[in-house]
């Protein structure tokens, strides 16, 4: 084939490749990049939710980030008080949720893993709480830990204990649990695949050299595992740094538990103060991304080893 032939071939696949891309393109834009520059503009605006729009609505600069009425050097301090309590309950929220889930997560996938009589009922039986909708476990797990007839503390009454009001006096201990009571058999799945795809072999060589379990899973197990349990973990992580159904519906806008998506509700919603609220929600995003590619650097740093 000629290198004319060639180049006019390149050409075509181009143009159909951009063919098949325009329609994913165009509902990107639409349903993405759009509410996200609206957002960012209205972060540099004094908009209300009563004034979106019109000559009403004048250009603040960086007034939403930084000063008085800020996020950022509000005279009397470096980081509003509000914002940076969302900011440490959000990051408290997502090491412990992540940790805890990986770890168990870990532990439920290599049972599974397992074979024995019934796995695939098992397995069918743990990813019920991933199938419940966030809110419709997040309410179930509020009236089992209710103080008063909460089958939780009926049960602590029962056996002598006092009852406890787990979402007044302990409420991210109550949020933790409910998140990851249902999230664990996500991280489960993701490690339970990565384990499906080991090769025998080297647990048989193990076996026949007599090679504890617990050395065979840190010295074989864990390593070969690695990449994919890293991805689960950053994949949950970005999941728990926008969190909000959960909280919200525990323990409302607790100042305990609050979340960084629970400051940009309150000043979207509650308050109205749509240029101040796109403004935390900006920098939410900025968190977000710099954690996505933080990973990407990470792992192209790892693939180039």
């Amino acid at each position: 084939m000629s290198k004319s032939n060639q180049t006019e071939l390149n050409r075509q696949r181009v143009r159909s490749a951009w063919f098949f891309l325009a329609p994913m393109l165009i509902v990107l834009t639409l349903v993405a990049v759009w509410p996200l520059t609206r957002t960012i503009w209205l972060s540099f605006t004094d908009a209300k939710i009563d004034m979106m729009s019109g000559p009403d609505v004048n250009f603040v600069g960086l007034s939403n980030y930084i000063g008085q009425y800020g996020l950022f050097f509000t005279g009397s301090e470096m980081i509003n008080a509000e914002w940076w309590q969302a900011v440490k309950n959000t990051f408290f929220f997502a090491f412990v949720s992540v940790t805890l889930e990986t770890i168990l997560g870990l532990a439920v996938a290599l049972v599974l893993n397992a074979e024995f009589k019934g796995r695939a009922l098992v397995r069918t039986a743990v990813l019920v709480p991933w199938a419940i909708p966030t809110i419709v476990s997040a309410k179930m797990w509020d009236w089992m830990l209710q103080q008063q007839f909460g089958i939780i503390n009926l049960f602590l009454a029962t056996i002598g204990f006092e009852r406890i009001a787990f979402t007044t006096d302990y409420p991210m201990l109550s949020v933790l649990i409910a998140d990851v009571w249902k999230t664990t058999p996500f991280m489960a799945l993701l490690i339970l695949a990565a384990l499906q795809m080991l090769p025998k072999d080297c647990y048989e060589a193990a076996k026949v050299d007599g090679i504890s379990p617990v050395k065979v899973f840190f010295k074989v197990t864990l390593p070969l595992i690695k990449p994919a349990l890293f991805v689960a973990v950053i994949f949950r992580l970005l999941d728990a740094l926008r969190v909000f159904d959960v909280i919200y519906i525990m323990t409302g806008t607790n100042e305990q538990t609050i979340s960084m998506s629970g400051f940009v509700r309150e000043k979207l919603i509650a308050n109205g103060y749509i240029g101040e609220g796109s403004a935390a929600s900006t920098v939410l995003f900025l968190i977000i991304a710099g954690c996505t590619l933080i990973y990407m650097k990470m792992t192209r740093t790892g693939a180039d080893k």
